[in-house]
């Protein structure tokens, strides 16, 4: 008698491409997806949403101080916005983006690991 483990499949679905892609550009959806069980349970969505969540307060806070230093003349910093973008773009194609800094924090944390 043998037994059947239950299948774990680390597959990336259409739905996951897409949470991730949202969780890049928006950052509500990867609070949303971080709350939602079944989404939760997914390693490729859950990576994305902690690690676009933690970029997005990185960026946030690097903005502003830059912003502040230079007297608001800061304005080119809103370019940094761009690379979020380029992030959900390449999660989106299924790929595991890697942030430095950013990635290996969020694996330490044991928050999660990259699929």
């Amino acid at each position: 008698m043998s037994e059947n483990p239950i299948p774990t499949t680390t597959e990336v679905t259409q739905e996951d491409k897409l949470w991730s892609l949202l969780s890049w550009i928006l950052w509500v959806p990867a609070v949303i997806a971080l709350f939602m069980e079944d989404k939760k349970n997914r390693p490729f969505i859950k990576y994305n949403a902690w690690v676009s969540l933690i970029t997005g307060i990185v960026l946030g806070v690097l903005i502003a101080i830059i912003t502040a230093v230079t007297c608001g003349f800061g304005g080119v910093t809103g370019l940094a916005w761009i690379y979020p973008i380029y992030l959900g773009i390449k999660a989106y194609q299924g790929e595991v983006v890697t942030v430095p800094f950013v990635s290996d924090f969020v694996a330490k944390q044991g928050w999660a690991s990259k699929p």
